[in-house]
């Protein structure tokens, strides 16, 4: 892997994992934080993957032109450089960014070109952002609101 450069393991479209939006998510290789139960742990090693590079992004937005309102990101923020890249392509493109994050918090010029951000470990006894103990939070970064209400199921 490249000194600065994501490695994209794969890619979805998703629905609940920024509620309101239609989401292409971007699961980058290599996080450092290794949260015990984490779900993804075969992406904990950096050399998975293939390279995300400038061309392989645009390639995506123009498949999904139309369809999807954000592009996530699900991890990255260990390559700041190559992920500040990546965000600003994005906003450029007129899509919404989103980032997940086990970090408590992330660098400030990072989060400037986030609309959203989830920050926070897997803490299993804690759950996740549809648990009403989770210690993670999914912030609106324009705006600061906290927006853990929308992942909580109505009763009934």
């Amino acid at each position: 892997m490249g000194a600065c450069m994501l490695n994209l393991v794969e890619y979805d479209i998703v629905f609940q994992e920024v509620p309101t939006e239609v989401s292409l998510a971007l699961t980058i290789a290599g996080c450092p934080v290794k949260c015990r139960g984490c779900h993804r742990a075969d992406t904990w090693n950096p050399n998975l993957g293939n390279p995300l590079t400038e061309a392989v992004l645009q390639q995506l937005l123009q498949q999904y032109q139309g369809l999807i309102s954000c592009v996530l990101f699900m991890g990255g923020e260990w390559q700041p450089k190559a992920l500040l890249t990546a965000l600003k392509q994005v906003n450029q493109a007129e899509l919404k960014t989103a980032l997940y994050t086990g970090l408590e918090q992330i660098d400030p010029k990072i989060q400037a070109q986030l609309t959203y951000l989830k920050t926070g470990p897997w803490i299993r006894e804690l759950g996740g952002l549809d648990q009403p103990t989770t210690n993670q939070k999914f912030i609106n970064c324009h705006t600061g609101e906290t927006l853990n209400h929308l992942f909580h199921r109505e009763a009934g």
